[in-house]
């Protein structure tokens, strides 16, 4: 019995969670790149926000999935904080459709349409003529893989019906609130998915595991639902690991939501008062199948309820993640800081004012590239990692710039500053896509670690050579666009031809080191496309030289950044 029930309940969960992310990649892709972009042009509006998350997470069946793409756009800036936080609160919301969706399990038996369904989902998946029916192959494979595993979980929890001791300990356990919320936390932490842990929760009671006194289920179960929002969190915390200190906060803010709403809440578990209001919502009770309904009921109450008394103060929320997390002096100095949007109504000052924070921008792309350089040449691992978080940078000025620059467009400018202002938009996306290059340097010695390659000493000279006129014509640039300095851009086009002599010369070098052997062709192919990369970057320096040199007005000679390099 114990081994049928170990096995069920794996090879379950394996299948339940195999369907769910099947279904959930389904339905992502069927929606496509919309759910992205109604993420990213959220209103300022907190419940607009709250309901996005919660109908997001309805869609794509995943509040993990949401609540890591919120967090993803708060790294790259376009959401703040506080629509963040609003968005997560909904998708806590959304998550729970999931509850209700295996609650079909206890009263309808829908294990009888599963393998027709998975059948079915599998020959358009593989046979379907178009994109749009392999999809839909793939949610309803996923669909019914999903009701699979439930099905599985429910024999392999057969055995519990009737163990006494086993039923003893779970009840046990219910009755002592902070140890069952803790079991929860912990399950859900291990799963990775609240979904699955609440699913659990609900076959365990189908099969008798809490025993058959429903006042007796519903209340010992419950503490278990409030351990599983914790343990949610722990996805978005991971996620939010690599990303931005914004990103952290964000993270942080659904804990913190969570867990506030745990606490206040179980006082009301513990005297019976939560139980009653569920029984008081749902007091139909057909049969023993109708307590996961119960359960669903429950979950679905206690994060409706906790975002309701959260969203009010959310202002207040946000304050205390700020406490926890607060601005750094590095975070100021990485962030546009003087693009005042009162200053708007003075267009000449307000393009000062953006001109000065290009500055900085190209300033952060230089540090991303020559600690991309450096790190490939040395192999060291932190200067990769610090070129990558310069680039994510890179991407916050230029949405931050862009976005000013665009605002201020549609306000009544002189000639002076219309004529301008499109050119210095483009030389943010030359500053950006610079640092786009650097990530590619990255990656490119994030190749070189992984197969131990080296530079012959040949190749490390003529690299030294390239990081240092690059180096020289970073300096000239910024000079340039800091001082509005002709001279400086025009000494920046000299290190432009000095990069094409040596893209030429170097890669030819290196062909004939690799054709004598002294190279190997991985590493020949490694050092070319850093050559490669680097060249571009001097592409995209010199477009912005030339915008310096023409006064930053397109004549004669028009800044190459239409050239995709």
């Amino acid at each position: 019995m114990v081994k049928d029930m170990i096995f069920g309940t794996v090879g379950g969960l394996g299948l339940f969670l195999f369907g769910m992310g099947m279904m959930s990649d389904g339905l992502k892709k069927a929606a496509g790149q919309k759910l992205k972009n109604i993420l990213g042009s959220l209103t300022k509006h907190r419940l607009i926000a709250v309901l996005v998350g919660a109908g997001v997470t309805c869609l794509i069946q995943s509040s993990s999935a949401t609540t890591v793409m919120t967090v993803g756009f708060v790294n790259a800036g376009l959401l703040s904080l506080r629509q963040a936080l609003c968005v997560v609160l909904g998708a806590n919301v959304g998550t729970t459709f999931t509850a209700w969706l295996v609650s079909i399990f206890g009263v309808f038996k829908i294990t009888n349409y599963v393998l027709p369904m998975v059948g079915v989902g599998f020959l358009l998946s593989v046979l379907g003529r178009t994109k749009k029916q392999k999809t839909a192959g793939e949610i309803l494979l996923g669909f019914g893989v999903l009701f699979l595993g439930i099905h599985f979980m429910k024999e392999g929890f057969g055995g519990i019906r009737g163990n006494t001791q086993v039923q003893d300990a779970l009840i046990w356990l219910g009755r002592n609130p902070l140890l069952a919320v803790l079991a929860g936390t912990l399950i859900t932490m291990l799963l990775q998915s609240s979904s699955a842990s609440i699913a659990m929760i609900q076959m365990l009671a189908l099969q008798g595991a809490f025993g058959t006194d429903w006042d007796v289920v519903l209340r010992v179960t419950i503490p278990y639902i409030l351990g599983d929002n914790i343990g949610t969190t722990i996805t978005a915390q991971i996620a939010a690991l690599r990303a931005s200190r914004n990103a952290k906060r964000a993270a942080l803010g659904h804990t913190l939501f969570n867990v506030a709403g745990v606490l206040y809440i179980l006082p009301l578990v513990w005297i019976g008062w939560f139980a009653s209001l569920v029984e008081f919502i749902t007091p139909v009770r057909l049969s023993q199948g109708t307590i996961m309904f119960h359960i669903a009921v429950a979950h679905s109450t206690f994060n409706i309820f906790n975002t309701l008394v959260i969203l009010p103060v959310i202002g207040a929320l946000e304050a205390v993640v700020m406490k926890i997390l607060p601005v750094t002096r590095q975070e100021l100095e990485r962030k546009p800081m003087t693009l005042e949007k009162h200053l708007l109504a003075t267009p000449t000052i307000a393009l000062e004012q953006a001109r000065h924070e290009i500055v900085r921008m190209a300033e952060t792309a230089k540090e991303a590239v020559m600690n991309a350089i450096e790190g490939i040449l040395a192999d060291h691992v932190a200067r990769l990692s610090q070129a990558r978080r310069l680039e994510d940078i890179t991407d916050t000025f230029q949405y931050e710039i862009t976005s000013y620059l665009s605002e201020l467009s549609s306000k009544e400018l002189s000639n002076g500053v219309s004529t301008e202002l499109p050119v210095l938009l483009h030389t943010v996306n030359d500053l950006e896509r610079i640092g786009d290059h650097a990530v590619n340097i990255v990656e490119i010695a994030e190749r070189k670690l992984e197969h131990k390659q080296s530079f012959s000493d040949w190749a490390r000279g003529e690299a030294e050579q390239l990081k240092g006129e690059i180096e020289q014509m970073f300096d000239r640039v910024v000079t340039a666009l800091d001082r509005d300095d002709i001279e400086h851009a025009t000494s920046a086009l000299g290190n432009e031809s000095s990069l094409n002599i040596m893209q030429i010369d170097f890669r030819r070098n290196h062909v004939k080191r690799m054709t004598d052997g002294i190279c190997s062709p991985e590493i020949g192919l490694i050092f070319i496309d850093l050559v490669d990369n680097v060249e571009k970057i001097g592409d995209h320096l010199t477009n912005i030289a030339q915008a310096i040199i023409g006064g930053l007005q397109w004549t004669e000679v028009e800044p190459k950044t239409l050239s995709e390099a």
